[in-house]
């Protein structure tokens, strides 16, 4: 969404990864393609550029401090989300792909949220795919009973 509004690109979120590991800072990196490269076949290539582009020259070892969330563009704010299907194949590229770049056991290790829409309806059924680790929620955080129930959701599924 920063992207398309601010024009912000992989190397201004490349610099800005790096400024705040070395502040100490916990970060998110966001990715996700817009509704034109989804529907073009592309959402896979463009979630390997930006997470190509977001590490790039990036020498931190562990990946502790960093979360990455896929928002697929198309999907932010506007009520519609990935099937669960779409968002843990899109999880599990970005799992391939770090583990390309930090190998294996990073790959594993690193959380990786669902951003796209997530809501008391389908939290549940988006945290069990076996590639998402959470949801990384927007609107539906200002609705405190539709919130509980997100959480709810996160930990039904975490035991």
């Amino acid at each position: 969404e920063r992207r398309q509004y601010f024009a912000e690109t992989d190397e201004t979120v490349n610099r800005r990864l790096k400024i705040a590991l070395e502040e100490g800072l916990k970060v998110i990196v966001c990715v996700g393609e817009t509704l034109e490269e989804r529907e073009a076949g592309k959402t896979f290539e463009v979630l390997d550029r930006q997470i190509e582009g977001a590490f790039k020259d990036f020498e931190r070892h562990s990946l502790d401090p960093v979360v990455i969330a896929y928002e697929p563009v198309w999907a932010i704010g506007t009520g519609k989300t990935a099937t669960p299907e779409e968002a843990d194949e899109a999880h599990a590229n970005i799992r391939k792909k770090t583990g390309e770049l930090f190998g294996e056991a990073e790959a594993q290790a690193i959380r990786i949220l669902y951003g796209g829409s997530v809501n008391a309806g389908n939290a549940l059924t988006l945290f069990k795919c076996e590639n998402i680790d959470g949801g990384l929620v927007g609107g539906a955080s200002l609705k405190a009973y539709d919130f509980a129930l997100i959480i709810k959701a996160g930990v039904d599924v975490s035991g």
